[in-house]
């Protein structure tokens, strides 16, 4: 990987990490990771993609983008 953050690991996947008021849940996304301050739809709630970092699973390779209720 050359540093840039928006590519994602592992051919094409990437997880997203999303805090709401009942808790925290981590999914796997097909595609470019969304970028940081982009408003992005889970489920029938609306995040902000806070950062980007590595995946928090072990020895996983993809990127992870973190959200937070917009």
């Amino acid at each position: 990987m050359d540093g840039d953050s928006t590519q994602n690991g592992d051919g094409g996947t990437y997880l997203v990490f999303a805090s709401s008021a009942t808790g925290y849940s981590l999914h796997e996304r097909r595609g470019d990771l969304p970028p940081v301050g982009e408003v992005v739809e889970e489920g029938e709630q609306r995040f902000r993609v806070s950062k980007h970092a590595p995946s928090p699973l072990p020895g996983d390779r993809r990127r992870c983008a973190y959200l937070q209720p917009a």
